[in-house]
């Protein structure tokens, strides 16, 4: 089910309804009502599927009373283990498989080797796959290392696992954090809704105004890449960059608001990334629940940075390589997770990665908004180069697109590319009053929800392309 569809806008009102008006004196069964809902939510794509995310949820919920009850701390790594691999086998196979054959296939015909394409299996993705295999086994990793008990509850588990808000595309949610919301009453918090239908607006507004108005024009760059001028496929490169954008914290938005309708509160999953004056930055404020994830669950246990400078960088890569590779079964993913590696890996050895850790304070003098400016038109020239590997079909569609920026001529289609551009400007302008906490006015709400009902009466809704990772 996706948030910008008819279907869900029927759907939120009866279970928001149902959970405060008819079910908000027992917690038991408000806490099945979400479980049923999201299963609900989630089957909506393929009911299939549905078996995946249960079988996922039973074994992590075992595996969590088994790691508690052994004594022997070698019984506890069992069980440790059985559920990472067991967690990583599962998205191993539906996601990956086809792309270990493939490129076996590949390396042994350089060889000089043919083998026929039988191995190759019609795999589907499940939808979510990638993030709630990282939330069960992050479970069982923190009951390991005692920062966690594990509950006797298993519907609210279960319900921890597939909370429908981010069930599909994040954030990533610790059990830590979310699961004691789960077992403790809550009661109805009319400032906290108010919050969560402003950010529903304003993440449907990125998404369905301008993620989907954007999607069709970077489509036809990204397609037709050869034919076009250099001023435009750089257009195009941009134009994505603000796309994905829109469209992943949109989502974040939207899981982020609906989940306060509940009385929950989501960790924050972008921090408004496109403002950073570096790369180290950016990555403390794109998809935080993920790259926060990695940072606890391999980068610390690998070593850290307390290691070694040498081994310290080679921690560095891993995690951006798997960062690459967790988004998709292609070369281009682990390529930008590289470039982004190449990019952050000078400030990591100068010491200087951390030197943007706190919120932009401006001072009010002509030199430091040119320097502010500068370093986040540097960043995101940076950053905007590196998201062509990541949209590009394959490596080398990607090296020939970035070969194409040797003009600033932009093709015919002026009313096309102008309407983009102002949609950017609307969403530099409103983004930047909500990165300064400018308050908007109640009228500028009315007239996005206004503009959102018209954009979601289009004949195609694109859904979020995140839900392809």
């Amino acid at each position: 089910m996706l948030f910008n569809s008819l279907e869900f806008f029927i759907f939120l009102p009866i279970v928001f309804f149902s959970y405060w008006f008819l079910f908000n004196k027992n917690l038991k069964i408000q806490n099945f009502l979400l479980l049923i809902s999201s299963y609900i939510f989630y089957g909506w794509w393929d009911y299939r599927f549905l078996s995946l995310i249960a079988i996922s949820t039973i074994v992590d919920f075992i595996v969590g009373y088994k790691i508690i009850q052994a004594r022997k701390s070698t019984i506890k790594k069992y069980w440790l283990y059985f559920s990472i691999l067991f967690n990583l086998g599962l998205l191993g196979f539906f996601k990956y498989y086809n792309f270990f054959i493939d490129s076996w296939m590949n390396m042994l015909q350089s060889f000089g080797y043919t083998m026929q394409n039988t191995w190759t299996l019609k795999v589907i993705l499940p939808v979510g796959i990638s993030f709630y295999t990282f939330q069960t086994m992050s479970y069982s990793i923190d009951i390991y290392r005692g920062k966690l008990k594990p509950t006797k509850n298993f519907v609210a588990f279960a319900a921890f696992v597939s909370f429908f808000p981010q069930l599909v595309a994040g954030p990533i949610e610790r059990a830590s954090s979310l699961l004691p919301q789960i077992l403790n009453k809550r009661k109805f918090n009319a400032k906290q809704a108010i919050n969560g239908i402003e950010l529903i607006i304003w993440g449907l507004f990125k998404k369905v105004l301008i993620a989907d108005s954007l999607a069709s024009t970077v489509n036809h760059i990204f397609e037709n890449y050869s034919e076009l001028s250099g001023g435009t496929l750089i257009l195009g490169a941009i134009f994505f960059a603000i796309q994905i954008y829109c469209d992943f914290s949109g989502y974040s938005d939207i899981a982020i608001g609906t989940a306060k309708l509940f009385g929950f509160n989501l960790m924050t999953n972008f921090d408004f990334p496109y403002f950073s004056r570096s790369i180290g930055e950016f990555w403390r404020k794109w998809h935080i629940s993920l790259s926060t994830w990695f940072r606890d669950y391999l980068y610390i246990p690998l070593g850290g940075s307390k290691i070694g400078k040498i081994k310290s960088i080679r921690n560095v890569f891993i995690i951006f390589l798997v960062s690459g590779f967790w988004h998709g079964a292609n070369w281009t993913f682990i390529i930008w997770g590289g470039i982004h590696a190449l990019l952050f890996i000078p400030s990591f050895i100068l010491g200087t990665n951390r030197k943007h850790i706190d919120n932009l304070i401006i001072k009010k003098n002509i030199l430091s908004y040119i320097k502010y400016t500068s370093q986040v038109m540097y960043t995101f020239c940076t950053v905007t180069l590196a998201w062509v590997f990541f949209r590009a079909n394959s490596i080398s569609d990607a090296l020939l697109y970035i070969s194409g920026f040797n003009s600033f001529k932009i093709d015919a289609q002026s009313y096309i590319i102008t309407t983009d551009i102002l949609l950017l400007m609307t969403l530099v302008f409103f983004d930047y009053l909500r990165y300064r906490k400018i308050k908007f006015h109640i009228l500028l709400w009315l007239i996005m929800s206004i503009a959102i009902i018209g954009a979601l009466n289009r004949e195609i809704q694109a859904e979020f392309i995140y839900f392809q990772f």
